[in-house]
Order: C-alpha cells, then sequence, then structure tokens
C-alpha cells in the first residue's frame, strides 16, 4: 500500500499508509491527542476526523479546545439535540433543518400534533445527556440521492426527501449515530460523548424555508461550549441581556410601545421617548459635521428596476418590501447608497471629487 506523506504544523512529517485518518496521525503523535480531536483540516478543507486520506498534503488536527471546534460542537450539538427529540416523539415530529449560528444553534422541527413548550426543554436535554454518555459512534455515508430520497421517504421524512431533490446531485452525505440518520456535509465531532456542555434557550416560529406559504415550523434554539465556566458565562450574559430587554426598558420608562393593530416591530414613540430620540439624532448629526461630512436626503422608496440594477432585488427581494403605484413598481430602502449614488451623479464631477 502507498505511503502518504503528511506534514504538520510545526513542519514535521509522518508517513502513514494511504487510506489512514487524521485519527490515525493524531495517535501517532499520542493517544491523548487522538482523544481530544473532533475534528480536521487537511490542504486547506475541514474534514471528519475519521476520513480516509488518499493523498500527501498538510494536516492540522482540531481539538475539543481549539478555535475552530466551537461551531463544530455546535452543529453535532443540533444533531444530538434532533436525535433526542426524534427519540422522544418518534414518528410525530419530523426533521427539518439545523445549523450551528453565532451562540449557538438551532433545529426546526414539523408536527401536527406536539407543541413544544419551555417545559420539555429538561427533558430533551437529559436525553441528550443519556445520548452524549452513551459515546455513539457518529459515521459518515455516502451514497446516491436516489437511495438517500429512498431512505428519508421510507422514515417519512418529507422535508428531507424535498431537500434532497432541490440538491439536484448524484450523490449525498449523510451522518448516523445509533439510530438517528440526518442529511449533512459535515464535519461532525466522532464521537456523541463529546458533546457535554449545552442548553436549550428558547423557541420560535419559523416557515419552511422563510416563505409564509410553506408550513409553520417549531424552532428550538440552543447554545452549546467546551466547557461549563463558558456556558455559565453566556448565561449571566443572556440574562443581563434581558433586563436590558428594550421592550421592557420601554415599557417601564414609557419611552415607546408596540401594538399588533400598528404591525410587529412598529414603534409607537411617547412624548419622553421622541424627546430622547430626537436628543440622539441632534448628537449624531453635530458629530458628523463636525468630522465634515455633509447633509443629504434621499426618498423612502425607490423604482424597483434601481434595485434589479444594484443587484439587491435579485439577491435580498425576500427581505425587501415591494409596492406598485400607477402601474409602477417601487421598493423600501434598506438602505441609503443607491439614493447617494443618484445625488453624486446628479452633475458632472472632477475625478478628484471621488469619494
Amino acid at each position: 500500500m502507498a505511503l502518504l506523506h503528511i506534514e504538520l504544523p510545526d513542519g514535521s512529517t509522518k508517513e502513514v499508509e494511504s487510506g489512514s485518518t487524521s485519527y490515525d496521525v493524531a495517535t501517532t503523535i499520542g493517544e491523548g491527542l487522538a482523544r481530544q480531536s473532533i475534528a480536521a483540516r487537511f490542504n486547506g478543507d475541514l474534514i471528519d476526523v475519521t476520513k480516509p486520506l488518499d493523498r500527501s498534503g498538510k494536516l492540522s488536527l482540531i481539538t475539543q479546545n481549539s478555535p475552530e471546534a466551537l461551531e463544530i460542537i455546535r452543529h453535532s450539538s443540533a444533531h444530538l439535540m434532533a436525535q433526542a427529540v426524534k427519540e422522544l416523539y418518534g414518528n410525530e415530529v419530523q426533521v427539518t433543518i439545523g445549523p450551528a449560528i453565532k451562540d449557538g444553534f438551532y433545529y426546526d422541527f414539523y408536527s401536527e400534533n406536539k407543541k413544544f413548550v419551555p417545559e420539555d426543554f429538561p427533558i430533551i436535554e437529559a436525553k441528550m445527556t443519556e445520548l452524549a454518555k452513551a459515546d455513539q459512534p457518529v459515521v459518515r455515508e455516502e451514497m446516491s440521492s436516489a437511495s438517500a430520497i429512498e431512505l428519508f421517504r421510507s422514515m417519512g421524512e418529507d422535508y428531507k426527501v424535498e431537500l434532497i431533490e432541490d440538491l439536484g446531485e448524484d450523490r449525498v452525505s449523510l451522518y448516523r449515530q445509533g439510530d438517528f440518520v440526518d442529511l449533512c456535509r459535515g464535519p461532525h465531532v466522532p464521537r456523541t460523548g463529546m458533546l457535554k456542555v449545552f442548553k436549550l434557550t428558547s423557541l420560535a416560529g419559523a416557515y419552511w424555508r422563510g416563505n409564509e406559504n410553506n408550513a409553520m415550523l417549531q424552532r428550538i434554539y440552543a447554545t452549546a461550549f467546551q466547557n461549563k465556566k463558558e456556558l455559565k458565562a453566556h448565561l449571566h450574559r443572556l440574562e443581563e441581556a434581558r433586563k436590558r430587554d428594550h421592550r421592557k426598558l420601554g415599557r417601564e420608562l414609557d419611552l415607546f410601545s408596540f401594538s399588533e393593530e400598528a404591525g410587529a416591530g412598529l414603534v409607537l414613540w411617547h412624548p419622553k421617548g421622541a424627546m430622547l430620540r430626537s436628543i440622539i439624532e441632534d448628537f449624531e448629526r453635530k458629530e458628523h459635521l463636525k468630522r465634515g461630512y455633509e447633509l443629504v436626503v434621499g426618498p423612502q422608496i425607490l423604482k424597483t428596476d434601481l434595485w434589479k440594477m444594484s443587484g439587491h432585488y435579485d439577491n435580498y427581494r425576500e427581505n425587501m418590501y415591494f409596492t406598485e403605484v400607477d402601474e409602477q413598481g417601487y421598493g423600501i430602502k434598506p438602505m441609503n447608497c443607491l439614493a447617494h449614488m443618484l445625488i453624486y451623479k446628479s452633475k458632472p464631477r472632477s475625478y478628484r471629487n471621488l469619494p
């Protein structure tokens, strides 16, 4: 069998047989390092620590305490949470997607009958802890899309079937831990036992694929960390943020309020709040003028054609608001730059005036 030359971050080289894994390389350095390795970066690509290597290259191991480890731990924790939910509620719940996000992760579930409530959190966390203690291997499998569709269809996981069909790829990768299997590109931790510090935090509703015409899903937010100290600090920050929640302060200080009759997220400024807002705006204006800026004002809406020209329409229209006046389309501005560019091009300018 051919030998591979694996270069490590310190410049040293290890010779291993083709088909060896990053875990095998770690073992040649030390058993402790191997136990701590959750993933690897090979020739710049993030890979599972259990993926066979088929060529020589540069390898760096990602251990549980590495900066890069946290996102992998959180993504793997999302799978662990989905596994726990499926074991607890079975076919009553369908799984959809569960990515790592800033400060944690979430997983979206669909169910016609099961409505999640915060009181479910301790039950789900207990099942997650049980599955983590079982130290189940997390195994990557690659198969044809047709086989994956057949698998998920047999499991009643319609959303996974839709995802695979929309990918339009010949082959897809799955990750299996125990009886749970999920569609994912990875990488993931090699064993569930590496997931020890997690906490479910909140619930929210979310439309499938962000489209209000699709089914409403139940999103469970959670977080995971590399150690309990970091989790405790994070939960403390969340508690402090709740104390300073603008909705709470606005109500208590009689600054502003919200009303469902007006619309979600639309602020009703009370006298004290309107005065405070005016003071802040005056301060901002004076500071800009002090630093040599000039003031301009553009319209609140611009023609749809302009948003198409800028690329905003093609890339962000799902997060913009459009209307039509006298058969002419308009979009409410999410930023000032287009109107400012129109002001700039309203008269001839020297190249010396370019911003």
